[in-house]
């Protein structure tokens, strides 16, 4: 599928990776809806970017949400032809701490949000992705998902996220197989250590130690690459039902 001719939905989509992802496809000459829950941040994205963005509230857990920001991006756009799941938030909690075990609620809400969020988006989306005409490969849509390089290198404290990002890869064939036969591909990205807000918190000490970790090239990861990866997952048709570390050679240490 040509970048140009994506209509793409992208959760998580007002910061950080999902940001970017939009900021790329709307460069390129795609459009995208941006789903997120901070209004103040989709909104004013969605303003700057123009005509080919627009921004619906939307709660990744709730079926109703989804559905409805669907809609409304079928409508605005008049069909989606790609999803990019972006929504995800992280959690540090050990499974016996100094006073008390892991809270069963915390562990429930990462997965919740991180892996049952995102089906709960592929589910509705594939729904509407099937009536999509084909193109001239016989595809009819993209999903890509966002796991972590912690889905296979989980460190001290990370249960709930890493048990959340294996979840994503560990669902990443069964459905690019329940959905080949309708000319859907399905692709996941673990990204490592990406820049974002949190690490401009850190002082120039911590972020020397993280970076040394990398191989190469020995940085945090910029959101940028990220999103040129999903771009080149959009526009390379053979890549399908696989998981793709971006994250410069990094095997994370256990803390």
């Amino acid at each position: 599928m040509r970048i140009q001719d994506s209509i793409v939905l992208v959760t998580g989509g007002a910061s950080g990776l999902g940001e970017a992802t939009v900021r790329n496809i709307i460069k390129n000459g795609g459009k995208a809806a941006i789903l997120d829950l901070s209004e103040e941040r989709g909104m004013k994205l969605a303003e700057e970017l123009g005509e080919n963005a627009v921004y619906f509230k939307t709660n990744v857990t709730s079926e109703d949400d989804v559905q409805r920001a669907i809609n409304f991006a079928i409508t605005r756009f008049g069909s989606i032809n790609t999803v990019v799941n972006c929504a995800g938030i992280g959690h540090a909690e050990k499974t016996v701490g100094r006073n008390n075990s892991h809270g069963f609620d915390s562990f429930k809400k990462v997965i919740e949000i991180n892996l049952i969020g995102t089906f709960n988006v592929i589910r509705l989306v594939a729904e509407k992705l099937v009536f999509n005409e084909p193109n001239q490969e016989g595809e009819r849509g993209v999903i890509i998902n966002t796991a972590s390089v912690a889905a296979f290198d989980g460190q001290i404290g990370q249960a709930a996220y890493s048990a959340s990002k294996g979840g994503v890869v560990g669902m990443t064939l069964p459905i690019a197989r329940d959905l080949a036969k309708s000319g859907i591909r399905v692709v996941t990205i673990a990204p490592g250590l990406i820049e974002t807000p949190l690490f401009g918190t850190l002082s120039d000490q911590a972020r020397a130690a993280l970076e040394s970790q990398v191989p190469f090239p020995s940085r945090l990861g910029r959101p940028s690459e990220y999103a040129h990866l999903t771009q080149s997952i959009i526009e390379n048709v053979l890549l399908n039902g696989e998981t793709i570390r971006l994250d410069g050679a990094i095997r994370m240490a256990p803390r």
